[in-house]
């Protein structure tokens, strides 16, 4: 599976930005999806996941009320929306993949994106 992010971008403090993350290759299997960021100088951290049917969610509280994760599969894609955004939110966003069932921990995902840089004003 090769997956592919992509929406990053420069936005004020309260702006919103839009991630894609489209995956291909063997992609019949259903697989969940997760969205980490790495700042710099900072361990990678979770942000939100998504079960493969898409009922199953999971936010890190600092993006609870804020981001919202959600997927077409018929696209292949799974799509962070981000809102209110902050300059804590600065960071490169990767997606990941590799399970059938989502997880916060970066180690428990096989496939990952090239990751998408973030970059929230003050």
């Amino acid at each position: 599976v090769q997956l592919q992010a992509s929406g990053g971008g420069l936005v004020q403090t309260g702006g919103s930005l839009r991630l894609s993350c489209a995956a291909s290759g063997r992609t019949s299997n259903p697989y969940a999806v997760g969205w980490f960021r790495q700042a710099p100088g900072r361990e990678r951290e979770f942000v939100a996941a998504i079960s493969w049917g898409g009922r199953s969610t999971k936010y890190a509280d600092s993006a609870k009320g804020r981001f919202t994760i959600s997927r077409d599969n018929a696209k292949n894609t799974v799509f962070l929306q981000m809102n209110s955004l902050k300059p804590e939110d600065t960071a490169v966003y990767y997606c990941a993949s590799g399970s059938s069932v989502w997880s916060t921990r970066s180690y428990e995902y096989d496939y990952w994106g090239q990751g998408t840089q973030v970059t929230v004003s003050s």
